[in-house]
């Protein structure tokens, strides 16, 4: 290019907008505990560079779902000490539900001998006290499905019985959970009958037998709600036998699971409703006295797993949660669940009694329990060493339990 006069150099500003904020991290700081797993902070801040300096800037200005974590997974070492536990003893009973048992023993990684509990106490500890079937008594033979009484044996459930016989097509109810005993008809029949009775008292109640037909014509009430559970590996199949829904008069049948929605009037006879899930909900809302739907349902295997094995399921009145529900040396990746279904005309109420869930100060903390109204579906998040009281608006909860 030597021939060629060479142009004169220059430089001009190409783009007078400074750079938007963005996420700082500064180097994590050291790890809450000395040997296994444990959490490191860090220090996350918005910043923004202007005239070549960088400048701390509120957080809302830096794009809130780019934000890393202020905690993260650390880990120093090996522990020297763990939880270690015996062989699950035999079942208590020789037929229907009891319990087996197991012994904690905190153990020496290195020597692997048992030492003082103490050296264990910071490290969370499985169950050592579960629920077994050893099948049903001689009684109960043919009464209960195969599985139907492998509730956890501390949710103190009760199972109904099952419908007598069906050769009386719709007459004859299933008896739903905390029915009491029935009622004595009086001599000469009249208005006070068993059947009679049944009819009422369908309403606000759950069922819990594999199978069943419930009866919700003739109902006192406007709004009628029945529930269905079965355990957790299972599904429920409705079908609606019979209908005299007036449609055009705004009444309407309602399904509702963890994993459905449906509602319906017109065409409702031989339909069938699959619930996806171990529960069901089934709402009826008539305007006309008398008017009502039939429905006969039945459980099964579910077709694909909707749980973990770690979750659980409890169908009350009453019962007790303990987590960790896996052995220490297991890495917990998954969120472990509990879901809660009493009868639709009961609430529920959570009260912890011993928590530990680390710092109560550090709400960047990994554990957490996180308590759901599934009727509301509003969540509350419990920290730290709460020992703390929920109550539910509705019949249903789920409660998590993170890291």
């Amino acid at each position: 290019c030597q021939p060629v006069p060479k142009p004169e150099s220059r430089v001009e500003v190409c783009d007078l907008n400074p750079c938007p904020p963005r996420w700082k991290v500064t180097p994590a700081g050291p790890c809450s505990s000395s040997c296994g797993l444990g959490l490191a902070v860090q220090l996350v801040t918005c910043v923004q560079i202007l005239h070549g300096q960088e400048v701390l800037q509120e957080e809302h200005l830096c794009p809130v779902a780019e934000k890393p974590l202020t905690s993260v997974p650390c880990v120093i070492r090996t522990c020297s000490y763990e939880w270690s536990f015996s062989e699950w003893s035999q079942c208590s009973t020789s037929c229907g539900n009891g319990i087996q048992t197991r012994q904690d023993f905190c153990l020496s990684s290195l020597t692997h001998k048992p030492v003082n509990p103490l050296f264990c106490r910071r490290f969370p500890k499985a169950v050592v006290v579960r629920g077994c079937s050893a099948g049903p008594c001689p009684e109960q033979e043919g009464t209960l499905s195969p599985g139907a009484e492998l509730q956890p044996v501390t949710a103190a459930t009760h199972l109904s019985t099952a419908a007598a016989a069906t050769e009386h097509r719709h007459k004859e109810l299933d008896v739903p959970l905390s029915a009491g005993p029935p009622e004595q008809t009086k001599p000469g029949g009249g208005e006070d009958s068993t059947a009679k009775r049944s009819f009422l008292c369908v309403c606000g109640n759950l069922f819990l037998n594999a199978t069943g037909i419930i009866n919700m014509r003739g109902v006192e009430s406007r709004d009628c709600t029945v529930a269905i559970g079965r355990p957790l590996r299972e599904e429920i199949s409705v079908t609606i036998l019979e209908s005299s829904l007036n449609c055009s008069a705004g009444e309407v049948l309602l399904f509702s699971g963890r994993m459905m929605w449906r509602t319906g009037c017109r065409k409702l006879p031989l339909s069938l409703i699959n619930s996806r899930t171990n529960t069901l909900i089934v709402k009826q809302r008539v305007v006309l006295p008398g008017n009502g739907v039939i429905l006969q349902y039945s459980s099964r295997t579910a077709a694909k797993k909707y749980y973990q094995d770690c979750d659980q399921q409890l169908f009350g009145p009453q019962g007790e949660i303990v987590n960790p529900v896996q052995l220490p040396e297991e890495r917990q990746e998954l969120v472990c669940r509990t879901f809660i279904t009493v009868a639709p005309r009961q609430r529920i109420s959570i009260r912890a009694l011993h928590t530990d869930l680390g710092p109560e100060g550090n709400h960047t903390h990994f554990n957490y329990i996180l308590v759901r109204d599934v009727s509301t579906m509003k969540t509350v998040v419990f920290r730290g060493k709460q020992q703390f009281l929920w109550q539910s608006t509705g019949s249903q909860a789920e409660i998590e339990f993170h890291e």
